[in-house]
């Protein structure tokens, strides 16, 4: 099987698994998978009519004679440079919602003013692309084989000679790295990173992770379950390769925890189980997907969910397998899970 076609396979169950991931084992097998939080990457700027250059996350150095203003990167990304203050010009990925709203994951950009290249999976208008003459593309890695998240296999080559490329990894690494890594880049960009928004957000997330720490502390019986539902089955991830569930495990949130042989067909993401196999697991709290990709627990119809002690017990919250690697976005997330668990009572 050629690794496109192991891509594409594997793909369809990813995206809607908690574990936000596009890529089977075969290509997580392909890198170490240990995205370094050490790593040496440096942004430089030197005004706006000086030379630019970004070490990404492959190792690879971008090096321009200016910075760049003609952007193009993955939705979840141009949301997040946007709150550094940062505007791209192009996005791929989901972006707009069927009744045309912004998706979660366009954040706070005015989508009317981006050019969208492509909204689903395999969605990439080069033609449109290359009319935008653009000077970075910009994305994200979920494995360790530099593949870039959202760029289609079968025509990556040719979107690769059109503007050199700049990952930051999502994969097997703890939140706070890859949110360091954007805030470098954004930086380098010309984001004012010394805007009052800016550093009053890193203070909220800081503030945030104390909570959240604190709370699991208080409550360390209770159980976490991160769930996503799509019509045939329901997944659970693991937290071994998710930035945002490393982060919450290494800050005490006791997690349900799959074993490796069960998340071998879900590349070592999650588990698949029936709806009839639902409850397999004990859980006080649900954390489902926010994607636009999961089904919403408000419309999942299946008796057995029903039936779950965390859902009769209201203790079920969202949750984003893709965060949007700002401070401000991702202050939610663990706020939300902070309230859950001081409020949470055991019901598993």
């Amino acid at each position: 099987m050629s690794q496109a076609r192991a891509t594409h396979l594997t793909r369809r169950g990813l995206l809607v698994a908690g574990g936000a991931v596009g890529l089977g084992g075969a290509l997580a097998a392909c890198g170490d998978g240990k995205g370094k939080d050490s790593d040496a990457g440096s942004g430089t700027k030197a005004g706006k009519s000086g030379p630019w250059s970004f070490k990404d996350d492959r190792g690879t150095s971008v090096k321009l004679d200016k910075v760049p203003a003609d952007i193009v990167a993955f939705t979840g990304v141009g949301a997040a440079l946007y709150d550094y203050g940062v505007q791209v010009k192009g996005v791929f990925g989901p972006t707009r919602t069927k009744d045309g709203k912004p998706d979660v994951q366009a954040g706070d950009m005015d989508i009317s003013k981006v050019t969208v290249l492509g909204n689903t999976w395999g969605q990439f208008n080069i033609e449109k692309y290359a009319s935008l003459a653009p000077e970075v593309l910009i994305t994200t890695m979920f494995d360790g084989a530099g593949t870039l998240w959202y760029v289609p296999e079968e025509s990556k080559k040719k979107i690769a000679q059109l503007a050199p490329s700049v990952a930051v990894s999502v994969y097997d690494r703890q939140l706070t790295a890859p949110l360091q890594r954007m805030w470098d880049l954004a930086g380098s960009l010309g984001g004012d990173m010394k805007a009052a928004k800016v550093t009053d957000a890193k203070k909220r997330f800081e503030a945030a992770a104390a909570r959240l720490r604190a709370a699991a502390k208080a409550k360390p019986d209770i159980k976490v379950m991160a769930g996503s539902a799509s019509d045939p089955l329901f997944y659970v991830s693991g937290t071994n390769l998710s930035v945002d569930l490393e982060y919450f495990k290494a800050l005490g949130v006791n997690f349900v925890e799959p074993p490796e042989s069960a998340k071998k067909q879900g590349g070592g993401w999650y588990e698949s189980l029936s709806w009839e196999n639902v409850d397999k697991y004990r859980a006080d709290i649900i954390m489902m997907d926010d994607r636009s990709s999961a089904i919403q627990p408000a419309d999942i119809t299946k008796p057995t969910w029903k039936k779950l002690p965390a859902v009769k017990a209201g203790q079920v919250i969202s949750r984003s397998p893709e965060p949007i690697l700002s401070y401000d976005k991702c202050v939610p997330l663990l706020t939300t899970l902070a309230e859950a668990l001081e409020k949470a009572k055991k019901v598993g």
